[in-house]
């Protein structure tokens, strides 16, 4: 399965400082930041899937429940700055391979996250 080699590593500074949070079992879907005290602080992140390296999607979503602003990303990446999304994270999706514009946008209208993924509520 694609999604147990993925790894997320989240920040609360910029430049992969201060509290981190670490995901290691792969595909995951988080409704609500606030479960890990962790809403809106999000200000860098490290993301990869150690078996493939282009095949990983993160989703931001600046509203719980896959809501609001979104910010996407697909493959290896260490962003040490969000800029303009800095502390406005409140829920994601991450999987190990690469969702589509349209696969997102049905997910944002929905809710629904994918279906081959852990889903972390508040």
């Amino acid at each position: 399965m694609a999604n147990t080699d993925v790894r997320l590593q989240l920040f609360s500074g910029i430049n992969f400082t201060n509290r981190r949070i670490v995901f290691r079992r792969g595909g995951v879907a988080v409704r609500d930041l606030g479960a890990f005290r962790f809403d809106n602080v999000l200000s860098s992140f490290r993301l990869r899937n150690v078996s493939t390296i282009d095949s990983v999607t993160l989703v931001l979503f600046s509203r719980i429940n896959f809501q609001g602003s979104i910010r996407i990303f697909r493959g290896r990446q260490n962003v040490s700055n969000l800029g303009n999304f800095n502390n406005l994270t409140s829920s994601f999706i991450l999987v190990g391979r690469n969702l589509t514009n349209s696969q997102i946008q049905l997910i944002q209208s929905t809710g629904i996250p994918p279906r081959d993924i852990l889903v972390i509520r508040q």
